[in-house]
């Protein structure tokens, strides 16, 4: 039996397959709105549908279950100037992301600032987070996040 403070191996292995990864708890956000601004002229648009969206989220480690966020927002269509927009949603995940902005930060966090390998932080964000993401998702992100922090130098003016 292990005494207090021993190191027990983590049995769970990381999934391989996306089919290996356990069934998620969802939780239900809703961003539905019967109307709003057109950000192209400012007229008051009504909504012309809803539509449904899963966020992977980071999950609950006590129950080793994984948190998906089903997402319900409004799109709206602007008459006077025909155009079609959703409601925002920035604030959860970017656009066409299917992980929220919770999990993207702390994956380049964990790469940039820890020092992991992509293979690595990948068994780290399951292990203790029990979020899956595929090591090239990973890459991609921490590619992003370094040309978004580089700034374009000043070149120098020679007289």
């Amino acid at each position: 039996m292990p005494k207090h403070g021993d190191y027990s191996p983590d049995d769970d292995r990381q999934p391989k397959r996306l089919e290996d990864v356990p069934a998620a708890a969802i939780l239900l956000r809703s961003r539905s709105y019967p109307t709003r601004v057109c950000p192209r002229c400012g007229k008051t648009a009504p909504r012309h549908r809803v539509v449904q969206r899963r966020l992977h989220d980071l999950g609950n480690v006590r129950t080793g279950v994984p948190t998906d966020i089903l997402l319900t927002y409004s799109q709206h269509r602007c008459k006077p100037c025909n155009l079609f927009f959703s409601a925002r949603q920035d604030d959860l995940a970017p656009h066409k992301s299917h992980y929220t902005r919770r999990v993207i930060d702390l994956a380049v966090r964990v790469v940039v600032e820890d020092g992991l390998t992509l293979q690595g932080a990948s068994w780290h964000l399951w292990r203790d987070h029990r979020v899956f993401i595929p090591f090239a998702t990973i890459q991609n992100w921490v590619e992003a996040a370094g040309e978004r922090s580089v700034r374009p130098h000043k070149q120098r003016r020679r007289s």
